[in-house]
């Protein structure tokens, strides 16, 4: 955990050092996101057992998250849409840190 506050504490420090630049800095936390990794390691023995992913949607209020949610939200914030947004950390997590 406290590696995870050093990047957000690092990553405020650049997005104020590099904004005359117009350089924006920004985090991303990815929870819940269905990867080989996720899958085998987090819901390997639910799998084993039941087969389903099921449970995945069951913790997650939206539902699972796939690589691909996380580097759509990735393309948006390095465009020109998101040009004022710097020194934010931009939880991707379907909604699980609300419970």
């Amino acid at each position: 955990m406290a590696s995870k506050h050093a990047v957000v504490g690092m990553m405020r420090e650049w997005a104020i050092s590099l904004g005359h630049l117009n350089i924006r800095v920004n985090t991303i936390h990815p929870t819940g996101v269905l990867t080989p990794m996720v899958i085998n390691e987090a819901f390997g023995r639910y799998i084993s057992e039941h087969g389903t992913f099921e449970t995945v949607n069951h913790v997650l209020p939206v539902g699972s998250l796939q690589p691909e949610d996380v580097a759509d939200t990735v393309a948006f914030l390095v465009s020109d849409a998101a040009r004022y947004i710097t020194g934010q950390t931009l939880s991707i997590d379907a909604g699980v840190n609300i419970r």
